[in-house]
């Protein structure tokens, strides 16, 4: 039964995927004369790899395979009309997120380490700068003032996380208080949310860390705080959603198709991002809480 599964998922991934591959390739047909010996070495190599391949695939591994380099890799995918190679990899793992099951995803996962924990290490580190350069093309200086500026003239700040994104949510509370800002980490889900949400009121800040789709706390979270006038800043995955029309700021957090990444890691730098905004433009504030951290924590002994 669990092989039939698989078989079936695998049968609508690969369909899926295909549209993405085949736009690569016709990316590379295109730009095929222009190209450099080095950038053609590295097209050659994209091509002959499968979706599930790329997926795993880093820019030093493109680049030792084709005795180039990573700038070339980098220069090559951005070349073909990607921002990096982490745009290319999101774009081909929607299919197989949507397709595979957990288990499957996770089996993968594994085996695409080969068993090596030098492997392990170097592909975790690897994914990890692809999910944070995938950040940069979609950085708003505009966006990030504004939601910086609701921080600072906020009364009350509440961070709310779905799902593991708490990590994020509860780890931007923490920062916050430590530039001065009276913060709560919202931590209830279900029937329990409902009293957390009677905590929200006019002129407070929601920060909420949540996927682009439809989930009901997320959903009734967002209503409460336009109801009571309180303005709401998004960090997901898809800035382009519905539920980030319905805020009043989205920041975007690029999430791992492949787990080989904790989901909240960039989540978490947006947080740093934001707290060191904080810090920036309300620098007294932030010293004077600085201050009597230490102060409180020579108390205690600290």
């Amino acid at each position: 039964m669990d092989e039939s599964r698989d078989a079936s998922a695998n049968a609508v991934t690969a369909a899926t995927s295909a549209d993405v591959i085949a736009d690569l390739r016709s990316r590379i047909r295109e730009r095929w004369e222009g190209f450099s010996p080095a950038a053609r070495a590295v097209s050659r190599s994209l091509t002959e790899r499968t979706a599930e391949e790329l997926l795993f695939l880093s820019a030093a591994d493109l680049g030792a395979e084709t005795k180039t380099s990573n700038a070339t890799v980098i220069r090559t995918v951005q070349a073909l009309g990607y921002s990096g190679l982490a745009e290319l990899k999101a774009k081909i793992a929607a299919p197989f997120t949507q397709a595979n099951r957990p288990v499957v995803r996770a089996r993968k996962r594994v085996e695409s380490t080969g068993g090596d924990l030098a492997s392990v290490w170097h592909q975790v580190l690897a994914e990890s700068l692809d999910r944070l350069e995938l950040m940069q093309p979609t950085f708003s200086l505009d966006t990030y003032q504004h939601a910086v500026q609701l921080l600072l003239d906020a009364k009350h700040t509440l961070t709310y996380g779905f799902g593991a994104s708490f990590v994020a949510a509860d780890h931007l509370a923490l920062v916050l208080r430590r530039v001065g800002l009276r913060v709560t980490a919202l931590q209830a889900g279900g029937f329990r949310l409902a009293d957390d949400l009677l905590a929200i009121g006019p002129g407070d800040v929601v920060v909420l860390f949540a996927p682009g789709r439809s989930v009901i706390e997320v959903d009734v979270l967002v209503d409460r705080a336009r109801d009571v006038g309180a303005a709401t800043v998004l960090v997901t995955e898809d800035p382009d959603s519905k539920l980030a029309r319905a805020v009043t700021v989205t920041l975007h957090s690029p999430t791992t198709p492949t787990g080989l990444t904790g989901e909240p890691l960039t989540s978490i730098v947006v947080g740093d991002v934001l707290a060191q905004g904080v810090a920036t433009l309300a620098a007294d504030r932030s010293v004077e809480a600085s201050e009597q951290l230490t102060a409180l924590r020579r108390r205690l002994g600290f």
